[in-house]
C-alpha cells in the first residue's frame, strides 16, 4: 500500500495524503478525516527513507561504542536510545573498536547512512584522527561526545569530574584511616588518565612523593583485577586499601583479598569507580564513585537532539560525581 492508492482511494492528490500524515494545516477536517481512517484500515507506515529524501531529515542517530562488551558504555547507549526513540528518532549502533583507525571508519560508515546526528561514547574518543573524521564526514551534523571533548563547530561534549573525583576517594580512605593507599587501573584512555592523576595529585598532597605512589595496571576485567592485585599484595603487603579506576576491576579484587586472607574492609578497604551492578554483586558490597553515567546519557541525548533540531547549547557540560559508601570502606 503506497501513499498514491491512499490518494486513489479518499479521491484526493499524494500531496494531500502527505499533508494528513506530517500534521500540516490547510486541509479541511473531513477530508483529513477520511484519510485518517484509510491509514488505519490499511495499517499505512510511512517510508521514513523516502520520508528523509524529500525532508533531508533520516530522524537516524548513529551511536559510536568503542567496545559493545563493556557494560558500563553499553548500559549508556541503552539510555540513549530510549530517549531517542521517545522522541521520534531511530538510532544505529556500531561498535568501533579500539584503533583510531576503527573510530574513523566508523563515523565514516555514519556519513553513509545520512544520520542526522552522532554521539560518541567514551573517552577515548578524544584523539586526533576522530577530530579529523568528524571534520571529514560529520561536519554538517551536530556531534555529541559522552565523556569527552573535541574542539570543532559542530562538536559538544558532556564530561564528568573522576580527577577531583578521585580526590575525594582519597579524602575518604583517608579519612577511615587508610593511610597507604595504592592505585589499580587501565592507562589507556583520557578517562583511565583522569582518574589515576587524582589518585597521584591527592596523595602527593597528603606528603608522599612521586616514588612512594603504588600503581598496578589491570585491563577491564575481573581476571586481571584478580590477578593485579595479587601481584601488588605481594610486593606491597603493607598497602591499607585500594583505588581500582572501574567496579568490575575491584570485583575481581575482591576474591584476591579473600584469597589471600585479608578482611575487607578492616585489613584492607576497596574503593571502584563507575558505581555499577558489580558493587551491589559483590561480598561485600563496594564502595564507588558514581561518575554519573545515566545523568550524562540523558544529557547527551538531550544536547544532540536540541542541536538536530536547531536549538543552542552549552558547548561542553560538565557533572559533578558522588562516592557511594557501602561495606568495603
Amino acid at each position: 500500500m503506497t501513499i498514491y492508492d491512499i490518494a486513489k482511494m479518499a479521491g484526493v492528490s499524494a500531496s494531500t495524503v502527505s499533508r494528513v500524515i506530517n500534521e500540516k494545516p490547510g486541509i479541511k477536517e473531513s477530508t483529513r478525516e477520511k484519510v485518517k481512517q484509510l491509514l488505519r484500515e490499511y495499517n499505512y507506515t510511512p517510508d521514513e527513507n523516502a520520508r528523509g529524501l524529500v525532508n533531508r531529515n533520516t530522524r537516524l542517530i548513529g551511536i559510536l561504542v568503542v567496545d559493545i562488551r563493556s557494560a558500563h558504555h553499553t548500559d549508556l547507549a541503552f539510555v540513549v536510545e530510549n530517549y531517542l526513540r521517545e522522541r521520534g528518532y531511530c538510532a544505529i549502533i556500531i561498535n568501533a573498536g579500539p584503533s583510531e583507525d576503527q573510530m574513523a571508519e566508523g563515523l565514516k560508515l555514519l556519513e553513509q547512512r545520512r544520520v542526522d546526528g552522532a554521539l560518541l561514547v567514551g573517552s577515548m574518543f578524544q584523539n586526533e584522527q576522530v577530530k579529523q573524521g568528524i571534520f571529514e564526514h560529520l561536519r554538517e551534523v551536530p556531534v555529541v561526545l559522552a565523556n569527552g571533548y573535541l574542539d570543532l563547530p559542530n562538536v559538544y561534549g558532556v564530561l564528568v569530574d573522576e580527577c577531583d573525583g578521585v580526590k575525594r576517594c582519597v579524602e575518604l580512605l583517608r579519612k577511615k584511616g587508610k593511610e597507604k593507599l595504592a592505585y589499580i587501573g587501565t592507562m589507556d584512555s583520557p578517562s583511565s588518565m583522569a582518574k589515576l592523576k587524582g589518585y597521584q595529585e591527592k596523595m602527593k598532597e597528603f606528603g608522599y612523593d612521586s616514588s612512594d605512589l603504588i600503581i598496578e595496571e589491570a585491563d577491564a576485567d575481573r581476571e586481571s583485577g584478580y590477578e593485579a592485585t595479587v601481584r601488588l599484595l605481594r610486593k606491597h603487603g603493607e598497602v591499607e586499601g585500594i583505588i581500582y579506576s572501574e567496579d568490575v576491576i575491584a570485583a575481581g579484587a575482591v576474591r584476591a583479598f579473600w584469597d589471600l586472607g585479608y578482611k575487607i574492609p578492616e585489613d584492607k578497604a576497596v574503593l571502584g569507580i563507575d558505581n555499577t551492578i558489580y558493587g551491589e554483586l559483590t561480598y561485600p558490597k563496594l564502595t564507588s564513585l558514581d561518575n554519573k553515567m545515566t545523568e550524562m546519557a540523558y544529557e547527551a541525548a538531550r544536547i544532540l537532539v536540541e542541536a538536530v533540531e536547531g536549538k543552542t547549547n552549552t558547548k561542553r557540560l560538565m557533572l559533578f560525581s558522588d562516592i557511594v559508601e557501602r561495606e568495603s570502606t
